[in-house]
């Protein structure tokens, strides 16, 4: 009877457990889609970037330049598959007055392909820089992982002298 009891009990947390893990994996799923989509959008500037999703309800946090960015990545949000509803809690902060410098795209360029391959997630990712112009950092390939995809775009938008950074790259595997 006791043994009866324990196995019993164990099945029905194998089988709580389980609907709670996929929820878990479609959250994590949608965070990576959402924060891939805004950190390429062209009509959306953030920085200091988090997303966070529980159920299908998306969170936006982080600062953008403008009323209109912070539209824009509402819009951005909910047109990912599986979003239920977007909270927008990205704080418009305009842009400093400082002048930016120009910086050569060559050396962009150098220094984006430099930290992927200090990185071992992306440096046999599949992704490559194809060409930077005016500071926007084109990304092309076959991504390994929705990981690495992710990964390259934060990497290469941390790199000084990058405005934004574009994505033509396409995923080995599905969801």
């Amino acid at each position: 009877m006791k043994q009866w009891m324990i196995a019993s009990a164990l099945a029905l947390t194998a089988l709580a457990a389980g609907p709670v893990n996929a929820f878990a994996q479609q959250d994590a799923w949608i965070t990576m889609k959402t924060k891939i989509a805004l950190m390429t959008a062209d009509n959306v500037s953030t920085s200091d970037l988090n997303v966070d999703t529980v159920g299908g309800a998306v969170t936006l946090h982080g600062k953008v330049e403008t009323a209109a960015e912070k539209a824009n990545a509402e819009t951005v949000a909910k047109s990912i598959d599986g979003v239920k509803s977007v909270q927008n809690l990205l704080q418009v902060v305009p842009a400093s007055t400082e002048e930016r410098t120009e910086v050569n795209d060559k050396d962009v360029e150098d220094r984006v392909k430099n930290a992927f391959k200090a990185d071992a997630m992306l440096k046999d990712s599949g992704i490559s820089v194809t060409s930077v112009n005016k500071g926007v950092v084109l990304l092309s390939g076959r991504a390994k992982t929705m990981d690495a995809h992710l990964k390259a775009i934060e990497t290469a938008k941390g790199v000084a002298g990058v405005r934004r950074v574009a994505t033509q790259v396409t995923m080995a595997e599905s969801r």
